[in-house]
């Protein structure tokens, strides 16, 4: 099948141009920086794979879950803007197993965790696209070369930088001497075709660790503060702007260690505030509550509150609360109190990396009244022993009720209050 590529390499730098000429090897790894054009590379390389790959064998495409391969494979496939007619040949419905590209199915898995492993045993495989490496268990990657048996078989992958201690740096990348693999490494400069305005923008929406690691595509490791960039002069405030909408109530569960609770707020200067919050720790209590106790002490504390600038007012009904995903009782005996409750985003990592950047950007402020969350952030550190362990980067689970309940406040909607936030270029001028 002729594949025009007029399209697909008007997008594309020289380095990546040459990528898609020199990956010849058994595994082939873009990596680097976000937005650094390494995906849509890729994906022409796999087009022109599966274009002239023998009938033997099946293809697969793997990332941490079939939703993110939807989002980050078959939406850059579909796009006529970057695939010209070959769009129209890619063809496949959110989470289903397989999908049909250029005429020939091909199997789609998510790979979120071990239990994925077993997912891939008894395949056959002549190609293997995988969707960011570094979020797949190392246990599942080494199944799928193994399976990886056709005559002239080809594995073709990308990824953000991680870990130096990553199971993939350190077992396939630091190797390539001796595998056959070829990798190669780019950076924003290496994707003339971003608006520089939007660039800008990318390079100060991240800080610190991720900074590094997805602006520079440096492999570096976490270590010290979580959040490093945490100033109680810049980032605590005595008194509350108007809130312009009340977001949502994070919920943090403990039986034994304390239930914590934070309201998150749009303020009209297009910053978030975390505002109030409440706390129950059993320890310095010294009396536990059950679900119904802790149910009814905190819509006694949201109905309670006094609305910032309206004196006499009282009671807050944030638009929604969202908990511990791991308290499905607690769920429960709200919503039999008559108050609707969703499972929060439990995405460590991505709510750690949103806050740190929110914060490192002047987006978000913490009122003075969050005692227990301005206490935790400072000792808030990473955990040395995982990253030894297995090259992961894990914070430390102590005294973070606080802020796994701020976390759940602000990464489950980030679709409401995302539009509400001004840019850090602006709020820079």
């Amino acid at each position: 099948m002729a594949i025009d590529l007029d399209v697909v390499t008007r997008s594309l730098s020289p380095i990546h141009l040459r990528s898609v000429v020199e990956s010849t090897a058994r595994l082939n790894i873009w990596q680097g920086s976000v937005r650094s054009g390494k995906t849509v590379a890729s994906l022409l390389r796999l087009l022109l794979a599966i274009a002239t790959a023998p009938t033997s064998g099946r293809v697969l495409l793997f990332g941490k879950t079939r939703e993110s391969v939807n989002r980050n494979v078959f939406a850059v496939l579909t796009d006529p803007a970057l695939f010209g007619p070959l769009a129209r040949l890619i063809k496949y419905n959110p989470g289903a197993p397989t999908g049909t590209i250029l005429g020939r199915e091909v199997d789609v898995l998510g790979a979120n965790d071990a239990k994925a492993e077993p997912k891939v045993r008894g395949m056959t495989l002549c190609l293997a696209y995988g969707d960011e490496l570094t979020t797949i268990p190392e246990a599942f990657f080494t199944q799928v070369l193994a399976r990886l048996s056709v005559p002239g078989a080809q594995l073709f992958g990308t990824t953000n930088p991680d870990s130096p201690a990553h199971w993939l740096r350190k077992k396939y990348l630091l190797r390539q001497g001796e595998l056959n693999l070829r990798t190669w490494h780019s950076t924003l400069d290496d994707n003339p075709h971003l608006d520089p305005a939007y660039v800008a923008s990318l390079k100060v929406e991240y800080v610190g660790l991720w900074f590094k690691r997805f602006i520079q595509g440096a492999w570096v490791q976490a270590e010290g503060a979580v959040f490093d960039m945490f100033d109680e002069d810049r980032h605590i405030v005595p008194v509350l702007p108007e809130i312009h909408r009340w977001i949502s109530v994070g919920i943090d569960y403990g039986t034994r260690n304390a239930t914590a609770a934070l309201i998150l707020g749009a303020g009209r200067d297009g910053r978030l505030y975390l505002t109030h919050e409440w706390r129950h720790d059993p320890a310095t209590a010294r009396r536990q509550l059950t679900d119904a106790g802790l149910s009814r002490e905190i819509r006694a504390w949201l109905h309670g509150l006094e609305v910032p600038g309206a004196t006499g007012l009282k009671g807050l009904a944030p638009e929604w609360t969202v908990v511990d995903p791991s308290a499905r009782s607690l769920r429960l005996q709200l919503h039999e109190d008559g108050m609707t409750s969703a499972a929060a985003d439990n995405s460590v990592l991505d709510g750690i990396r949103l806050m740190s950047s929110l914060l490192g950007n002047d987006q978000l402020k913490i009122h003075r009244s969050c005692k227990g969350l301005i206490e935790e952030i400072p000792g808030y550190s990473w955990d040395d022993k995982a990253i030894e362990r297995d090259g992961s980067d894990a914070p430390i689970k102590a005294d973070d009720h606080s802020i796994d309940a701020a976390r759940y406040a602000i990464k489950t909607p980030e679709v409401l209050w995302r539009p509400m936030l001004r840019s850090a270029v602006d709020l820079a001028a």
